[in-house]
């Protein structure tokens, strides 16, 4: 535990809560906790999951769509340049993840959002003045990537600790079906028809939209984010089996 913690004991624990023995959790107090107790923070969860849904699908599953209509790559060669993605996506939560805990939520999910939304906005301009090729609009891809893979690793991060510890998997589970609905599948469906218009222009005004949504969901976060970083699940959201808390109160 030293070599882990620095420490030769557990620090004390800090507050207690009584639960009631229940055999399992339904639906209906599910549905309570997300839109009766907290209902912004269901808003907040599903603007996240949404934009980086639609974000992510609209670019990845187009991509070489894009590299081979717009920038001549053969179709055997499109999965060298997705392999650059890939390495874009792997390494953005592995080296920022820590800097949720230590930075702390908010920032670092606003600031990831408008990184990646600012980039999206900036691929988009060049891709629209065709002064790029496919190696360059594919490190553009990387670099925003590197960034809006945090923010979606984030997205579940939140949903997952904002609720109730008996509804966490449950909450990721319906966000992600939800978020994946509302921008998952209008995503690539939108820029694959813009795709086949064979016009930067119409494409580029796809991309502005999922710029757009990134920019959003960065002032969301900012106006509604949780500050859960170092903080125990409890503090954050009663569990829905609590009767009473350390201060006696009822929930």
């Amino acid at each position: 535990m030293r070599r882990h913690t620095g420490r030769e004991e557990l620090p004390p624990v800090e507050g207690s809560v009584t639960v009631e023995q229940r055999e399992a959790i339904g639906f209906e107090p599910i549905a309570r906790a997300m839109f009766q107790m907290y209902p912004v923070r269901t808003v907040l969860g599903l603007v996240l999951m949404a934009s980086q849904a639609f974000l992510y699908n609209a670019i990845f599953f187009t991509a070489g769509l894009v590299l081979g209509s717009f920038f001549g790559v053969p179709s055997g060669n499109v999965p060298y340049y997705l392999v650059f993605f890939a390495l874009g996506n792997l390494l953005g939560p592995i080296l920022l993840g820590r800097l949720f805990d230590r930075v702390g939520r908010k920032p670092m999910i606003t600031s990831c959002h408008l990184v990646a939304g600012a980039l999206m906005a900036l691929s988009a301009y060049l891709f629209a003045e065709d002064v790029i090729g496919a190696a360059t609009q594919t490190a553009l891809w990387v670099i925003l990537f590197f960034f809006a893979s945090a923010a979606a690793s984030a997205a579940y991060l939140t949903v997952s600790e904002v609720f109730s510890m008996e509804i966490r998997a449950m909450a990721i589970a319906l966000f992600y079906a939800i978020g994946t609905a509302l921008g998952g599948i209008t995503g690539p469906i939108i820029s694959g028809q813009l795709i086949g218009t064979g016009n930067r222009g119409s494409l580029v005004v796809g991309y502005l939209v999922a710029a757009g949504l990134m920019v959003v969901a960065a002032l969301v976060e900012l106006a509604l984010g949780i500050r859960a970083e170092r903080r125990s699940l409890e503090s954050i959201a009663a569990p829905l089996t609590a009767i009473r808390q350390e201060t006696g109160t009822a929930t």
